[in-house]
């Protein structure tokens, strides 16, 4: 009887191995189809996009100096090191071979000549592309049909990021268009970072990880209180399908921009942080204020961001306008943000048992925007009195 309980144990065990291996095959067997591979999105990509505060308006020797701010201001220190030029660089006509021309006037030495100058300074030259016939903006010409053409192009320029649109299309779907230039990339020969930038229209959460290293979840920002906080809204919905190597995009950042309160620019560096969002500052880095070098240059702000566990937090509690936002972090730590979306100033609190923290743990607390330690230990919660359209953000310590 023994031995056939132990024959049974034996059996019962190899079955459990068996399912295992055939689980992490299978699992395997998926990572190893995925298209993109490049290793390029451990943690959310971080740097600059000419877009929000230029638009049309650029030229390389802007791009330049933007390098150079990058630079003199210590901000390629804290990990904004992509310098992208968005919509408008090329002219409308490719050339004789079908190539993408830069345009005369604005790009006259070429992008080869403008990567070099980037790269010289540490940091890495992005680029704008379409997956339609034309841009957005409708001055450029699209890579629809020109897919390994343009990717061998950026490639032998020195690009090392595309964000890729979807405007002007042949209208089929974002999800046959958006992997052959996944592809094309693959085939590049040089390791180039793939954002989406397909307005979250057919929830490229679901798909996205295959096809990019990052998408969009929402359509287009604006610099204003509402646009951003619904952005946020939207994005939080699929903060499970975030991971390293692939991020949720609710689109660039508009701090010091100059259409919302210091506290509102706070509001936002925190919740793309803490959603761990791409971090693409969208202002005249040239000209950055102290307060704006304060929100977008927070350490602190920016680990959280960073951390290597990689997990996206989430609204763990919300009445009316008050909202509690959390996630883990590595070491056993949790991030948490408490966001006073109304107009009124109000006592607010964050629970352990809301959070992920056993309710009995005592926890010690670092206030990432005042950088300090709180002198108490707490047990159970954490209570503080929050501004109208302000948040407090902590990370949080189990230290018993």
């Amino acid at each position: 009887m023994q031995k056939s309980l132990m024959t049974s144990s034996w059996l019962a065990f190899l079955l459990v191995i068996a399912i295992c291996s055939c689980n992490y095959a299978s699992v395997e067997s998926v990572s190893r189809r995925s298209l993109l591979g490049n290793g390029l999105a451990s943690t959310p990509q971080m740097g600059w996009s000419s877009w929000n505060h230029f638009g049309c308006s650029i030229d390389e020797e802007m791009i330049r100096e933007t390098a150079d701010a990058l630079v003199s201001t210590g901000l390629y220190k804290h990990g904004y090191k992509y310098v992208n030029i968005d919509d408008c660089w090329a002219e409308l006509s490719r050339d004789d071979e079908g190539k993408l021309v830069p345009k005369k006037s604005t790009f006259p030495s070429g992008m080869k000549a403008l990567a070099d100058y980037v790269h010289n300074k540490g940091l890495k030259l992005g680029i704008y592309s379409d997956a339609g016939y034309l841009t957005c903006s409708k001055k450029m010409p699209g890579s629809l049909g020109f897919e390994e053409l343009d990717a061998k192009t950026f490639a032998e320029w020195g690009i090392d990021y595309l964000k890729y649109d979807n405007c002007n299309t042949d209208g089929s779907k974002p999800t046959a268009r958006y992997p052959v230039m996944t592809r094309a990339l693959m085939k590049a020969g040089r390791p180039i970072f793939f954002s989406l930038c397909e307005w979250g229209d057919l929830h490229p959460a679901l798909w996205g990880s295959t096809v990019g290293n990052s998408w969009r979840t929402t359509n287009d920002i604006a610099d204003n209180w509402d646009s951003m906080i619904s952005r946020a809204d939207e994005n939080e919905v699929y903060a499970e399908y975030a991971r390293p190597g692939g991020w949720n995009d609710p689109d660039m950042l508009e701090i010091g921009n100059g259409g919302m309160t210091k506290d509102e620019y706070i509001i936002h560096f925190s919740l793309w942080a803490i959603s761990k969002a791409p971090l693409i500052i969208g202002n005249d880095v040239r000209n950055t204020s102290k307060e704006t070098m304060e929100i977008i240059a927070n350490k602190e702000v920016i680990a959280v961001n960073q951390d290597k566990l990689g997990i996206q937090a989430k609204k763990v509690r919300m009445e009316g306008n008050l909202e509690v936002w959390a996630g883990p972090l590595s070491g056993y730590r949790v991030a948490l943000l408490l966001l006073n979306r109304g107009p009124d100033r109000t006592p607010m609190t964050g629970y352990w048992d809301d959070i992920g923290i056993p309710p009995s743990s005592t926890v010690i607390a670092r206030d990432l925007w005042k950088h300090k330690t709180l002198k108490e230990s707490f047990v159970g919660n954490l209570t503080e009195t929050v501004d109208p359209h302000s948040c407090k953000m902590y990370i949080l310590k189990p230290i018993a």
